[in-house]
């Protein structure tokens, strides 16, 4: 698994941590969310999809929390009322490459639907309070909630 481009498009904030992933994963790992206005290390791993548009892969940092043998993110986009591009991505194309610290493996993703979504966005917000705003001011769009299932 070699390390994909980063793009250009993204800010530099978000690049930074992308190549601290490739660079010291245990230091990325662990986020020091303050660069982005955040209130501290929170744990992140970096998702790599395959583009729909490019085909290329797509590095993203994520918060994640890990249940049972899974690991599961939130396609928040900071409220915004659209979808991120890297969920748009795995809708396509669910098989991904995940990297916690130095685990790299593949998975594939799903989105978690009614109760179980509703349980692990509780705890999500648990790690992150924000995703609760974002979810309102996303007005219809529920955010989804992503489980990474090993394979």
């Amino acid at each position: 698994m070699s390390n994909p481009a980063i793009p250009d498009s993204l800010p530099s904030w978000i690049s930074d941590h992308i190549k601290l992933y490739f660079e010291d994963p245990e230091k990325a790992h662990m986020w020091d969310s303050g660069a982005a206005g955040g209130t501290g290390p929170l744990p992140t791993l970096l998702l790599i999809t395959k583009g729909r548009k490019s085909g290329e892969a797509r590095p993203l940092p994520l918060i994640y929390r890990k249940i049972g043998d899974d690991y599961v993110i939130v396609a928040s986009k900071g409220g915004f009322p659209t979808h991120p591009s890297w969920y748009l991505n795995l809708v396509d194309t669910p098989d991904v490459e995940v990297r916690v610290g130095k685990d790299k493996f593949n998975a594939k993703a799903r989105d978690a639907k009614g109760d179980e979504r509703e349980k692990l966005w509780q705890q999500m917000a648990e790690i992150y309070p924000p995703y609760n705003d974002y979810q309102a001011s996303a007005k219809d769009r529920q955010i989804p909630v992503v489980v990474l299932e090993r394979v």
